[in-house]
């Protein structure tokens, strides 16, 4: 059986970028995945193909879940990697989503099957979403990096290059078979503070819908985001006021973003000393669950 399995043939899309986002390692706060569904339930995306998981999922790390169908009866939800089809009629063009799990095992093949599926569509474009824990505060604008086979669209954009060299996601994989098939592509970061990595982050997903807006050309209506993103903001503020260690230690990370900014900083603490700290903090206040 072909693990690619088509409901229908979405004909007529104009100029289709395609736009990615995996769950799991490169999904730091949910934001990634949350970004991605968000823009289709905005645009109004329909499903058209799934990849079926047999091939690409071990199933003791990615555990399908028994769910109550309709009757009643017990039915299994595989893990699987669906793709949509955005029609934008207003922009320069239409959008295909594609998001599910990060796949365990065969990437080379499961890439491949990305990329023939966008060759088959006639992607003009290549976009993945990922997010990833950082040494920064929630007080202050996301920031997001970008890489891409396109250095005029990264400046044009005011993306900041990503330096990172080590272990990698199915996001750098695709963008490097993107590389050498010569499809445009670009990949975006949000940096998400590690001390509420457990609390989904709607405003990390908003930056990174915001970016997304600039590089395809399609507006998306994200007031409803932006709400969420405000509460979001607020009850982290609440949390961190209600403890003055936490406090401080948010406080440190304002000051070194600033210097950042400023000038060379000197004597910043690495990232693990900061993680560290901060895990004292959360013993001492009994765990995680009073992030709010």
């Amino acid at each position: 059986m072909q693990p690619l399995l088509w409901e229908h043939r979405p004909d007529g899309l104009r100029a289709p970028a395609l736009i990615c986002a995996f769950t799991g390692w490169n999904d730091a706060a949910d934001a990634a995945s949350a970004a991605l569904s968000f823009v289709g339930s905005a645009l109004g995306a329909t499903r058209f193909a799934r990849i079926d998981p047999e091939e690409f999922y071990d199933f003791q790390a990615t555990r399908p879940k028994v769910a109550l169908g309709a009757d009643g009866q017990r039915e299994i939800v595989w893990p699987s990697v669906e793709v949509f089809a955005a029609r934008v009629p207003r922009a320069p063009r239409d959008l295909v989503l594609l998001g599910g799990p990060e796949p365990s095992v065969r990437w080379r093949a499961f890439t491949q099957l990305i990329l023939d599926l966008a060759e088959a569509l006639g992607v003009q474009l290549v976009v993945s979403l990922g997010a990833l824990l950082a040494d920064v505060p929630h007080t202050l604008p996301v920031q997001v990096s970008g890489s891409g086979s396109d250095a005029e669209m990264i400046e044009r954009l005011g993306l900041q290059p990503s330096g990172y060299e080590g272990p990698t996601g199915i996001n750098g994989v695709i963008g490097a078979a993107c590389a050498e098939r010569g499809l445009p592509s670009a990949s975006l970061w949000a940096s998400v503070p590690h001390y509420v990595a457990a609390a989904p982050n709607p405003k990390a997903a908003l930056a990174l819908i915001r970016r997304l807006e600039g590089i395809v050309g399609v507006a998306v209506d994200a007031s409803e985001l932006e709400s969420a993103a405000a509460d979001y903001e607020r009850q982290v503020g609440i949390a961190v006021q209600s403890d003055p260690d936490v406090q401080a230690f948010v406080e440190r990370l304002e000051q070194l973003a600033e210097d950042e900014r400023s000038s060379e900083p000197e004597d910043i603490p690495s990232g693990e000393r900061l993680a560290s700290e901060f895990q004292r903090f959360l013993r001492q206040r009994g765990g995680e669950g009073r992030q709010g």
